[in-house]
């Protein structure tokens, strides 16, 4: 059997790199980019680590009327781009969390060169035990992080518990399709060991049964067929761009995209947006 502890410590190998602080910056110069004047634009290749990248970010953050005065939970952070996008573009204060270690001083670094270290801050964590007080947060957000988490009714009890009565969780996630097993490797998994995907209808029965009101439900599996087939084209005509995903999923990376491309086009995965809210008084 493998136990829990197993499976965070393949999950942290999966996303591992040697020198990631290193190679991002080598990338950046690399594309033109200016060290000393970084911009949050400059950064959105790499640190948007979901599919249809910065523009799903945007689409999502649309429906929420974020504003300066909401303490965020980016759950699965990532490199933090989208914790540092929702701090640069509403003013609010953003916690990033995430199972890498690595990915989280990296995070942090791009976060400081940016000069928003003063609104995000991130923190090496579990999301299944969450590492804050009951009632913290206004809003939790996660983006394609749900995928390696295989206690998913345990998640989102520890989300409705940190999150205040009438607080929210928007989600990007990927969930399984109905046109059988996933192809691998995957960005988020060489094997199936750890992936864990669940139907939609699983997920509204998880959340549904967590306490969780459905306030937006959508399925955007075609965006992210239309968003590859470009991605597609863009590489054929103009080649792997310096500063992209690839220096995050290394030597696999056209495979993963080639089983993601296909994962997609046969119905294997799909793509929803969701908002969801814990009822009480606010």
């Amino acid at each position: 059997m493998i136990t829990s502890e197993a499976t965070s410590q393949n999950v942290c190998e999966h996303y591992s790199r040697q020198d990631l602080d290193a190679t991002i910056l080598n990338a950046l110069v690399a594309a033109g980019k200016d060290l000393e004047q970084l911009k949050i634009e400059d950064l959105a290749p790499i640190d948007e680590f979901h599919i249809r990248g910065r523009h799903a970010t945007i689409e999502l953050a649309r429906d929420l009327g974020i504003d300066r005065d909401m303490q965020v939970l980016d759950v699965g952070c990532g490199l933090g781009g989208a914790s540092r996008y929702l701090a640069h573009e509403f003013g609010c204060r953003v916690t990033g969390l995430d199972l890498s270690a690595d990915y989280c001083r990296v995070a942090a670094n791009l976060s400081q060169s940016l000069g928003l270290d003063s609104l995000v801050t991130y923190r090496q964590g579990d999301a299944t035990s969450l590492p804050f007080p009951d009632c913290s947060f206004d809003l939790v957000w996660t983006q394609h992080a749900t995928m390696n988490i295989h206690d998913k009714a345990k998640l989102y009890q520890e989300v409705w518990r940190v999150l205040k009565p009438r607080g929210r969780l928007a989600m990007y996630d990927i969930l399984a399709g109905p046109g059988g097993e996933v192809h691998f490797p995957v960005p988020w998994a060489r094997e199936s060991s750890i992936s864990f995907l669940t139907t939609s209808q699983e997920l509204l029965e998880i959340l549904s049964k967590t306490g969780f009101e459905i306030l937006i439900w959508r399925d955007v599996t075609d965006s992210g067929r239309m968003w590859f087939r470009r991605m597609q084209g863009k590489i054929s005509s103009q080649g792997v761009p310096s500063l992209g995903l690839q220096l995050l999923l290394g030597s696999d990376f056209r495979k993963m995209a080639h089983n993601q491309v296909l994962n997609l086009e046969e119905d294997r995965i799909a793509l929803i947006e969701a908002v969801v809210r814990r009822p009480g008084n606010s």
